[in-house]
């Protein structure tokens, strides 16, 4: 009696621990994350670090122009880049190198989110400009000869039709594929070992522009004659075509979401642009501050918020800068996450908003989707230089740099709201990170550190914007708090305490009438 109650409690346990095992075979991957190359053909090391670290002929020069001349003169462009430039040829191929060696072929894959050319691309023939496109294409083939490479659409990456682009990436891309990029630049891929499914999108239907440059500057800085072509002219809105693709876009992605819900896979969502703030830019809603528009910002927050429980992960750079961003359900709840990686160049929009350039390698589950890990690597630009010799190295481990126990959203959100706490450490720790080691000079303290808190967590425009508002006030308070005497500030800490009881007292008598539809508001 007891041999057969033994076997069929033992045939109970197995048949319940096959229950649990995953339909797919679950492994660890890897896969890379680059952005933002930005490569200039035309910078040299003769340049001149004012005017992009081109060798151009001079103007007629003033007191203020030979004073930059003298600078220029003393701070040569290094072989591997300048903070104030776009990226030279060694510094992408050292790059590209890089990911090679450190981990080889043992990738399932790379993603690589937009803007491989130059800032100043835009007055290059589109000959030219789709020259410079081949030839990255062409050593991240070479690299990467047995790996898919998932590309993206930035706005910095040409004026050529898709169907040329996508004749560029024809190799990476299946049919499929290949029929929605050459309509719109946007597509979907289902990996055929698992449930992961990318889902990559041209936010350039997306995009705020922003008040055009002044044409006459492509003409002050005097291009060699085989780059040059006539200005293009600035567009400020989308065209009638445009706004039809898309909208074909938005109804693309809701329709691919719905499969990959009914069908149970899990979602990568890709893209160039991330929606919400720029959180290196200061204040409410300033010049380039925010990426898409108010009412596309707004569509893709409700489109994730709907889709949330398949979406595994959101991947953007054109930032050039190192954070991640949160989105919350209506009742304040983080529900998901995304992740924006910094760039391969060292300029950012500004002197003086450079960074280090940089590398990310994700860990996985190739099973589910779900990322695990991540380590960065970093290039510390001036020692490469005075090295002659790219040094890249490991700046950081995500789970282990932010004693993070899993990548979720309600980790980060955890993490993110230690930056408003009385520890500064860990905000000082993400802002080391958040440009990649550049040292700027300039603390962030106060509402520098509030602006990138609002940024990681209101990603509408309008939450934001109450975030800078409210959260001042408390700010202002602690302030002023640690400025005081001890003694007083323990006096002031027993009244807050007191003043809190008889607040939360008075608020249980009302929250007793309160109707059935109150919520917290996450504002």
């Amino acid at each position: 009696m007891m041999t057969k109650l033994s076997l069929l409690l033992a045939c109970f346990c197995l048949s319940l621990s096959l229950s649990w095992l995953p339909v797919g075979q679950a492994r660890i991957g890897y896969f890379w994350h680059i952005s933002d190359l930005h490569l200039d053909t035309i910078y040299s090391t003769q340049g001149d670090i004012y005017r992009s670290c081109w060798q151009l002929e001079r103007p007629v020069s003033s007191s203020s122009s030979g004073s930059n001349a003298a600078n220029a003169a003393s701070e040569a462009p290094g072989l591997f880049g300048h903070y104030n430039c776009d990226s030279p040829w060694s510094l992408v191929e050292s790059a590209v190198k890089t990911m090679k060696a450190k981990q080889g072929d043992n990738v399932e894959f790379v993603l690589w989110t937009g803007d491989a050319l130059s800032h100043s691309a835009q007055p290059l023939s589109e000959q030219k400009q789709h020259e410079i496109l081949r030839n990255i294409t062409d050593l991240l083939g070479r690299s990467f000869s047995s790996q898919f490479i998932f590309p993206v659409l930035g706005h910095e990456d040409g004026s050529g039709s898709y169907q040329r682009m996508g004749e560029l990436w024809r190799h990476w891309l299946p049919s499929e594929a290949l029929v929605t990029f050459d309509q719109g630049g946007y597509y979907s891929i289902e990996q055929t070992k698992s449930r992961l499914r990318i889902v990559a999108l041209n936010t350039n239907f997306m995009r705020l522009d922003h008040d055009p440059p002044d044409p006459r500057a492509s003409h002050s800085l005097r291009w060699p004659v085989e780059y040059y072509a006539e200005p293009k002219a600035s567009v400020s809105s989308m065209s009638a075509q445009e706004e039809v693709l898309a909208e074909q876009q938005w109804l693309w992605l809701e329709e691919v979401l719905t499969k990959s819900r009914d069908k149970l896979e899990t979602v990568y969502i890709v893209g160039h642009m991330p929606p919400g703030v720029d959180e290196r830019h200061l204040g409410p809603q300033q010049h380039n501050q925010l990426m898409f528009t108010e009412r596309n910002n707004r569509r893709y927050l409700e489109m994730v918020r709907r889709f949330a429980s398949v979406i595994q992960g959101q991947f953007f750079g054109h930032l050039h800068s190192d954070t991640f961003r949160l989105i919350y359900d209506a009742q304040g709840h983080p529900i998901s996450w995304m992740m924006i990686a910094p760039s391969i160049v060292p300029r950012k929009a500004g002197i003086g908003s450079s960074n280090n350039p940089a590398l990310r390698l994700y860990k996985f589950d190739t099973g589910s989707g779900q990322v695990l890990d991540y380590t960065q690597f970093w290039l510390d630009l001036p020692l490469a230089n005075r090295a002659q010799e790219p040094l890249w190295q490991p700046e950081y481990n995500l789970t282990h740099y932010y004693a993070l126990s899993e990548i979720s959203a309600l980790a980060l959100h955890n993490f993110a709201e230690r930056f408003t706490g009385t520890d500064a450490s860990w905000f000082t720790r993400y802002h080391r990170a958040n440009a990649v080691r550049y040292q700027s000079g300039t603390p962030c303290q106060g509402l520098c550190m509030l602006n990138h808190y609002c940024a990681i967590t209101r990603l509408d425009y309008d939450e934001f914007r109450l975030c800078l508002e409210e959260e001042q006030l408390p700010l202002q308070g602690r302030a002023a708090m640690s400025a005081l005497p001890q003694s007083w500030s323990c006096l002031l800490a027993a009244l807050g305490a007191l003043f809190y009881g008889l607040q939360r007292m008075l608020w249980g008598q009302s929250s007793r009438r309160c109707s059935s539809n109150c919520r917290n508001q996450r504002i």
